[in-house]
């Protein structure tokens, strides 16, 4: 019997296709703007680029049993389509926490102490002597981080900042009152925490209710010493008004690991700015994590081709 087929979004890394090679066999995504003859055969999708798997991609996909998606975000699978045509959907909770929290603390101290801007400084013409009133930077222990999303990644934030001695406002549809317990952290309505944090960083999934939350009117709200951070999704932020807000100074710097679009394209002025560090979606991106990812995102797919119910399910 052959194997079943799987539509892949973007080729996977070789560690992961061998996850996958001995239980059905895939195919690329072009499939579906060529409308090849072999698309009523695929059982299953595996997102790993996050293209958009919405009810028209399922509807060309008739035998479809399974969406499983590489990473803890579901945003690009319309989940109501999904369990309307009773097509399971996995993801892979958790187990990205620590590696994301890690990355958001190196991206506020990478902008904070002037790293990205202090490399391409000494590695240039201009560094020629040592001079102590350069390139001064911002504090970070003992200064107040503003946390906009305490779920688990959130969670994870906080309990580095704890390290640094920080002062942790967080924001949530509803206070949290086990974190306030565990954490020593402090309920603060959004306009609150925007307006006295020292460092917000941006941890909330993206949602209706999240789109452009960080907006022109909530950015003018910030510090002029303030630096935003988002490790969530590029949607969340409003890019035209950050780009204006970094430009015009209404806030000290940025640190973004997600853009939208994604990638921005090459020519997009936020690009230009020297108070903007940018890395590409590298929350995740440890050998360990992507690792286990991969392994959770497998064994979705696998049980949803076998008709078992998946380990890590969203919906069905």
């Amino acid at each position: 019997m052959s194997k079943p087929l799987v539509l892949l979004d973007i080729p996977l890394a070789p560690f992961l296709q061998e996850m996958l090679v001995a239980h059905c066999e895939t195919c690329p995504w072009s499939w579906l703007q060529q409308g090849h003859e072999a698309l009523p055969q695929v059982q299953g999708v595996y997102t790993y680029g996050h293209a958009v798997v919405n009810g028209p991609v399922m509807d060309r996909l008739p035998a479809l049993k399974v969406i499983s998606n590489f990473g803890v975000g579901v945003d690009h699978i319309d989940l109501v389509a999904a369990s309307s045509r009773h097509i399971s959907v996995g993801n892979t909770p958790g187990v990205l926490d620590g590696a994301t929290a890690d990355l958001t603390m190196a991206l506020i101290l990478a902008t904070a102490r002037n790293v990205i801007v202090g490399d391409h400084f000494a590695r240039g013409p201009d560094f020629i002597r040592y001079d102590p009133s350069h390139l001064l930077g911002a504090e970070v222990f003992g200064s107040i981080l503003g946390i906009v999303g305490l779920g688990r990644i959130g969670w994870q934030v906080a309990k580095r900042a704890n390290g640094f001695d920080m002062r942790i406002l967080y924001h949530n549809r509803n206070p949290n009152i086990e974190a306030e317990r565990a954490l020593g952290v402090k309920y603060a309505g959004l306009d609150e925490l925007l307006t006295e944090s020292h460092f917000v960083t941006l941890n909330v999934p993206l949602t209706p209710e999240t789109a452009r939350l960080i907006n022109e009117s909530r950015l003018r709200k910030m510090r002029p010493d303030a630096i935003l951070i988002n490790v969530a999704r590029g949607a969340v932020v409003d890019h035209a008004a950050l780009y204006r807000a970094l430009a015009e100074k209404w806030i000290a710097a940025a640190a973004i690991d997600v853009t939208d679009p994604e990638p921005l394209p090459r020519d997009h002025p936020l690009l230009r700015l020297t108070n903007l560090v940018i890395t590409p979606h590298l929350g995740s991106a440890t050998w360990r994590t992507r690792g286990r990812m991969g392994e959770m995102a497998a064994a979705n797919l696998i049980a949803g081709l076998t008709g078992q119910p998946l380990p890590h399910q969203v919906t069905s």
